[in-house]
């Protein structure tokens, strides 16, 4: 018997093929669309449990024996509550002045020990990093916060976090753009950013004759999802430092 001039038989093969056909790119795609989504901490500023120590130097115009920084009791009331008073927590704290306004600016760099003394320590940042806050103490000031991030062609980007046109402590939350590649089509595939440093730049018509910023809670939102696949551990971060320990360096 036919049915619009096909067999039944035909309809059932068609009909077949059309749901592999539909199926088969969904299959291809379902590792893309798969996510880990995790909060992480970064950099707690507590002098105990620290991701890396900080330095922190000023531009041309500095004042001289400024900026004064170092780790600080204290913390978000807004973050921890009530039991921050019984959890011993710090901050970073940077007293700074300039001679002049103008285009100044204040770096907040991550450093660690080296051969001829303290050197920028980058930062990695696990996953592909979605989201990155950080509580900051602001004094009502006209000054800007950057974050420079280096992706893993070495180029960097600067991300505007926020104004600290406030008084007391603010979370600062970015989204990273798309255009900052996390990843490329060769194994390994997945590529971390790296955090490089923080910059606070004043207004030019901004008093800076003396103030005062805090620095807490570095957090991310990251996708920590990796597909596996016959032979991954090869380009397991955990295992090249052992098989390639020259390139880990």
């Amino acid at each position: 018997m036919k049915i619009g001039g096909l067999k039944k038989g035909g309809i059932t093969v068609f009909s077949l093929i059309l749901l592999i056909a539909f199926f088969f790119p969904i299959t291809l795609s379902a590792d893309e669309s798969t996510r880990n989504v995790v909060s992480q901490v970064l950099e707690t500023f507590d002098s105990d449990t620290q991701t890396a120590e900080w330095i922190v130097q000023g531009s041309k115009f500095i004042t001289e024996g400024y900026p004064k920084y170092k780790m600080i009791d204290g913390y978000p009331y807004a973050l921890y509550g009530k039991r921050g008073e019984e959890e011993n927590h710090q901050v970073l704290g940077v007293l700074g002045k300039f001679d002049r306004q103008g285009y100044n600016y204040l770096e907040f760099i991550p450093v660690e020990d080296g051969e001829d003394g303290k050197v920028p320590k980058k930062i990695t940042m696990p996953g592909r990093v979605l989201e990155m806050d950080m509580w900051v103490w602001g004094g009502n000031w006209n000054f800007t916060l950057e974050a420079h991030l280096e992706d893993f062609r070495g180029i960097v980007h600067v991300l505007e976090m926020g104004r600290l046109r406030y008084t007391g402590w603010k979370n600062l939350r970015i989204s990273i753009p798309s255009y900052i590649p996390q990843s490329e089509v060769y194994i390994p595939m997945y590529k971390e950013l790296k955090l490089l440093k923080f910059v606070v730049r004043t207004e030019p018509n901004e008093n800076v004759s003396g103030f005062e910023i805090y620095f807490d809670h570095l957090k991310l939102l990251t996708d920590m999802f990796e597909s596996r696949f016959d032979g991954d551990e090869f380009v397991r971060p955990e295992n090249r430092a052992e098989i390639w320990p020259e390139e880990e360096e």
